[in-house]
């Protein structure tokens, strides 16, 4: 794998350096500087919308209790895509461009998923809530003694204390006012 990273980080920019001599040559420099710099430009602005849109997804998936993953493997893809944007040259930002619309991500998407499906294996922790967990706990996660979902610690024990008890020697604990 890092074998074919660090040579795709040679290739690239290398193919990238040869299509803008090519396109300085055909055209002149200064088209070829302002190809470059007004790609970036209408990217970031692109990027920036579409980030946005994203985002404002995200936030109504969570709001009504869905997973949004749809809108996290877009903000991903997005971010991706202005990265690739702020690199100069012609294959990136068709790349990013690609990236930016939504039909070009739902085909990148769905690639990325049938090339990677089955690699991720998905993990929850504690159960219904009803402390009887048929899944593993936070325990098999987070070191010696987790606590499930209803509170509880591994061994059954629900956690005691008032609540907002912070040992640290940096707070200072608000203060209730008086009646």
């Amino acid at each position: 794998m890092f074998f074919r990273l660090l040579a795709l980080l040679i290739v690239v920019p290398f193919i990238e350096l040869i299509l803008l001599l090519r396109l300085a040559d055909a055209t002149s420099w200064l088209t070829t500087l302002l190809i470059v710099v007004i790609t970036g430009i209408i990217g970031s602005f692109l990027a920036r919308r579409e980030g946005l849109a994203t985002w404002f997804r995200f936030q109504s998936a969570m709001s009504q209790g869905k997973m949004p993953s749809r809108e996290i493997q877009d903000g991903l893809m997005i971010a991706f895509a202005a990265a690739l944007l702020l690199t100069p040259g012609l294959l990136t930002d068709a790349l990013g461009f690609t990236l930016l619309t939504p039909p070009g991500r739902r085909l990148i998407g769905g690639w990325l998923r049938h090339r990677f499906a089955g690699s991720f294996q998905m993990r929850t922790f504690g159960g219904d809530g009803s402390g009887s967990s048929t899944g593993p706990s936070m325990q098999d996660g987070f070191g010696q003694r987790g606590f499930n979902q209803n509170g509880s610690d591994s061994s059954g024990q629900r956690s005691g204390g008032a609540g907002d008890t912070i040992d640290s020697p940096h707070f200072e604990p608000k203060q209730s006012p008086s009646p």
